[in-house]
C-alpha cells in the first residue's frame, strides 16, 4: 500500500510539473531561431569537393572572382535534379557569365559519371566542377532538406540568393546581370 501510494504522488507530481512547464513555454515570448550558417556568413564558404576522378580535391576558397558563382547540391539519381539540369542546360547560353559547381554527397562515382556523361557536363565550358562533397559541408552549412537545392554568388562572392529545389534560368539572368 505503502509503494502504491508512492507511485500516485509520483505521477501527480510529474504531470503538475509538466503542466506548469508547458504553460510556461505558451506565455513565453517568441523566441529568434538561431539561423544556418549561410544566413549568419554571406561570403562563399570554403569547402572541399573531390572530382570524378575520385582522386583530385579543389577548395572553393581558390574559385577566382569577377563572376558569379552558382553551387548546386543535386543527386544523380533524381528525376527533379535531372529536369532541373536539362533545363539550365537549354539555357545555358544565356548564363553564360555563372560559374557552375555540381555537388553531391552521393558515394557511387560511377552514378556521379553517368549523370556527367548523360548530360555532356564536359561540354559546357562554365560548368567548372562536378563532384562529391565528401565532408557533406553543404548539407550542414545550407540546412540542406531536399535536392536539388541551389546558392547563388556575385562576382564577389558575396550570397546573393538560395533556392530550394527550383529556380527558372530567367531569375538566374536577372540576378547575374
Amino acid at each position: 500500500m505503502k509503494n502504491f501510494l508512492s507511485i500516485i504522488m509520483l505521477a501527480f507530481f510529474f504531470t503538475s510539473s509538466y503542466a506548469q512547464e508547458k504553460e510556461e513555454v505558451k506565455n513565453k515570448p517568441a523566441q529568434i531561431v538561431d539561423s544556418l550558417p549561410y544566413q549568419k556568413y554571406p561570403a562563399l564558404p570554403a569547402f572541399n569537393i573531390i572530382l570524378l576522378d575520385s582522386n583530385t580535391i579543389v577548395n572553393t576558397y581558390n574559385i577566382p572572382e569577377g563572376k558569379p558563382t552558382l553551387i548546386m547540391f543535386f543527386d544523380p539519381e533524381c528525376s527533379h535534379c535531372q529536369a532541373v539540369t536539362k533545363k539550365l542546360l537549354e539555357h545555358i547560353d544565356s548564363l553564360k557569365d555563372i560559374r557552375f559547381y555540381l555537388i553531391t554527397s552521393v558515394h557511387d562515382f560511377n552514378k556521379i559519371r553517368s549523370f556527367y556523361n548523360e548530360y555532356h557536363l564536359a561540354d559546357y565550358k562554365n560548368i567548372e566542377v562536378v563532384g562529391r562533397d565528401y565532408e557533406y559541408f553543404f548539407i550542414t552549412y545550407y540546412g540542406i532538406k531536399y535536392v536539388p537545392d541551389m546558392v547563388l554568388y556575385d562576382g564577389h562572392k558575396k550570397l546573393v540568393k538560395f533556392f530550394e529545389g527550383h529556380v527558372t534560368t530567367s531569375e538566374l539572368y536577372s540576378l547575374t546581370h
